[in-house]
């Protein structure tokens, strides 16, 4: 997953957060040829399973599926096998799984998958650390998962756009950032607490974005994915 070429529209991911195939794909079909990566999360994976992934694919669109995994290392593992087996091009897990599980997840995948590390959620606060038994601040937490990702080799890291710059001049420029989180200056917020707009989060050391309801709640989809790429070619 090399992003050091990557075009403006190519570095945007959209996330196909809907509670069904039908809707999902009318949304693809009303952006094809504007969005090359599209996140397919928990909601939908569980309302259409690998049916969708097969009818995205169908399309050219490559495959996010943000299932972000955390169970013991065996089932982990198999979970990734099979994600594989799906040809997606990137899995997420999450980071606080710990070394077993993660070293049992990269072994498991096959070349052509990228396994992304989720550090903290762009939801949680300082306060919903503090709810968990973590006393550490937020960016050094964030740090301390992303460097044991790191050390265990996985291909990418999902963090909050606040902390990405800390990232990139910490972990170097071959570790792959990809920011959820993300909110045009036009935007609602929604139920994020750390975001920042497309172009901040490029400028900080992004390689990838997600950006969700901005796009799929507009009135115009194929409208808002251009503005989101004439603010990162500007």
């Amino acid at each position: 997953m090399n992003s050091f070429t990557l075009a403006p529209r190519d570095r945007l991911i959209v996330a196909l957060d809907f509670p069904s195939q039908a809707k999902a794909l009318a949304l693809v079909s009303a952006l094809s040829g504007s969005v090359s990566i599209y996140k397919i999360g928990l909601q939908l994976y569980t309302v259409a399973g690998p049916a969708i992934l097969q009818a995205v694919a169908a399309t050219g669109a490559k495959i996010f599926l943000d299932l972000k995994l955390h169970d013991i290392p065996n089932t982990v593992a198999k979970a990734v096998a099979a994600a594989g087996e799906l040809g997606v091009a990137m899995l997420s897990v999450h980071l606080s799984g710990g070394n077993a599980m993660l070293k049992a997840a990269m072994e498991a995948k096959p070349p052509n998958l990228s396994l992304l590390g989720v550090t903290v959620l762009t939801s949680a606060t300082q306060e919903t650390l503090r709810e968990i038994g973590v006393a550490t601040e937020m960016p050094k937490h964030v740090l301390h998962l992303a460097e044991l990702g790191q050390q265990i080799g996985i291909n990418g890291l999902i963090t909050s756009p606040r902390e990405v710059g800390l990232l990139r001049q910490r972990l170097g420029s071959e570790i792959v950032l990809v920011t959820p989180g993300v909110r045009p200056a036009w935007a609602a917020a929604d139920d994020q607490k750390r975001f920042t707009t497309p172009s901040e989060a490029i400028k900080n050391g992004a390689d990838y974005m997600v950006i969700g309801r901005p796009i799929t709640a507009s009135a115009d989809p194929r409208a808002a994915v251009e503005r989101v790429v004439e603010e990162l070619t500007a």
